[in-house]
């Protein structure tokens, strides 16, 4: 009964993508996940499920070629610790230069409540400071949205396709337009969008013994960036794909996550307003079983890469995308992030409200009573979580051009994502914030617990860096293997090409 509620999660979404409910029965997840870590949502919950999710999917798809079983076994700990896998790892013994948010990107007042800004990108700050025509200092910012009311300075934000968020509460989030729209949207979606012969596969009779990688020979195209779709990527990667991570030189790149998330895959950069790099990127569809891409709703398939475009060019394609909100709704061409989700969802004023309940029973009203009304969670939890789920789409996808046959879509969202997380209830503030552990601290040399979960990959060209990172959470028993992978360490490492099929 115990199990069967710990697999509760992962159930619901498997058997809603008409998956084999008797695989359930492979995974073994940890039976007390909560509080894996110390927050008031169920984040040890949310890991292992997610992990578990792409890892079981890979499993039966590993079946599906061999004929053999897996045991599939994830711990909710190393899995909130691979939900931090960017803030742990190290190149050549030191920890890399940069780090996750740019110095303006933070929670301020305004007029009637709070905006979270993000500016990591140039072009993002650049646009946010235009709007409040202020010097680029946290003191010059705090100033000029001091005169904003919170919703219209997001409003504005948004009609200029920028990155903020107003602060609400779960139940305010409930009532906007998006929240009414969004309400019943499932975290993953799995669609058929044309037709092709079921894929086989030259290993389909070798068994267990000849494959050690559930996506040896698949070709994965990565057109992401940030986190989310790049930890998609890395999934497929750990799992065997060739994938092939394509970027723009004009665009500007976030180095601190790029060699972490790109572990696994080959990188090189084509300019798509370059008609000779636009047909490179045709070509290279043409090869490939999976595209992958988190740019903003509707860009690429405004050059010729949208979901039946790709299946045109190339039956039995997977095409898989990332957006921040479900498309067709209100927010649907909203461009937003993690930080931003969380805080517009209810998410940070849910943590702050849990924390400040645990801080009044322990420490008494005056220590609670100066409290901000936000708490961001301890990691980017929606996108770790909606990376792993896009991967199990893909995988789930996969099988069933294998079974069926076709071509398919795989769309998952941030906010969808932020709602499958809050179903899955809260853990009581006493708990959450008395016994659930702080992450242990970055540094080095590493902390012990990151110490033993870690692994030391090859980076750069030929090899010549090392780097220390968190391995994959998810293991295996019964022949299958998670392939950890070298670092490229640059976006340019290889050429626009794929390798020989490995099997």
């Amino acid at each position: 009964m115990l199990r069967e509620l710990i697999n509760g999660p992962v159930r619901a979404l498997w058997v809603a993508q008409g998956l084999p409910p008797d695989n359930i029965e492979d995974l073994h997840l940890s039976q007390t996940p909560d509080p894996a870590v110390n927050s008031s949502l169920k984040l040890g919950t949310v890991a292992q499920s997610a992990i578990g999710l792409s890892a079981l999917a890979a499993a039966h798809l590993y079946c599906l070629r061999t004929g053999e079983a897996q045991r599939v076994h994830v711990d909710a700990r190393h899995a909130v610790l691979e939900f931090n896998s960017e803030k742990y790892y190290t190149i050549d013994g030191r920890l890399p230069e940069g780090k996750l948010f740019d110095e303006l990107s933070d929670i301020y007042k305004t007029q009637d409540g709070y905006v979270r800004l993000h500016a990591n990108f140039p072009h993002h700050k650049q646009g946010l400071l235009d709007i409040l025509q202020c010097a680029p200092t946290k003191e010059a910012v705090a100033a000029a949205l001091a005169t904003w009311s919170a919703e219209a300075f997001e409003a504005e934000v948004f009609r200029r396709h920028l990155c903020a968020a107003a602060l609400r509460s779960s139940d305010a989030m409930a009532k906007t337009a998006q929240g009414v729209f969004a309400a019943n949207v499932h975290p993953v979606s799995v669609t058929r969008i044309g037709d092709a012969p079921r894929r086989t596969f030259a290993d389909a009779s070798a068994g267990a013994g000849a494959l050690r990688h559930a996506l040896a020979g698949i070709r994965v195209l990565d057109l992401t960036r940030v986190l989310a779709g790049p930890v998609c990527g890395r999934t497929l990667a750990a799992h065997g794909a060739d994938v092939l991570l394509v970027t723009s030189p004009r665009l500007p790149a976030l180095p601190f996550l790029d060699a972490e998330t790109a572990r696994g895959k080959r990188t090189a950069q084509l300019d798509l307003d370059a008609p000779a790099d636009a047909a490179a990127l045709r070509a290279l569809l043409r090869g490939a079983d999976v595209f992958l891409q988190a740019y903003r709703p509707g860009g690429l398939a405004a050059r010729g890469f949208g979901p039946e475009d790709c299946a045109a060019a190339r039956p039995g394609i997977v095409h898989a995308s990332l957006t921040a909100f479900w498309p067709g709704g209100p927010w649907g061409d909203v461009k937003s992030f993690d930080s931003l989700v969380q805080t517009l969802g209810g998410l940070n004023v849910q943590e702050a409200e849990a924390y400040a309940a645990y801080v009044r029973a322990t420490q008494g009203a005056d220590a609670a009573a100066g409290l901000p009304p936000y708490r961001a969670l301890p990691m980017q939890a929606l996108d770790h979580a909606a990376g792993y789920l896009l991967a199990f789409g893909i995988i789930a996808a996969l099988s069933k051009t294998v079974t069926e046959g076709g071509s398919w879509r795989v769309h998952v969202s941030l906010g969808a994502t932020l709602l499958w997380l809050r179903r899955l209830g809260t853990v009581d503030a006493a708990r959450a914030f008395g016994e659930g552990r702080a992450l242990p601290p970055r540094g080095v040399p590493l902390d012990p617990e990151v110490a033993a979960v870690s692994t030391t990959i090859a980076g750069g060209v030929g090899g010549a860096r090392t780097m220390s990172v968190v391995r994959h959470a998810a293991r295996f028993e019964g022949g299958m293997e998670v392939r950890e992978g070298a670092a490229p360490l640059a976006l340019d490492a290889h050429k626009a090409e794929w390798l020989p099929r490995d099997t």
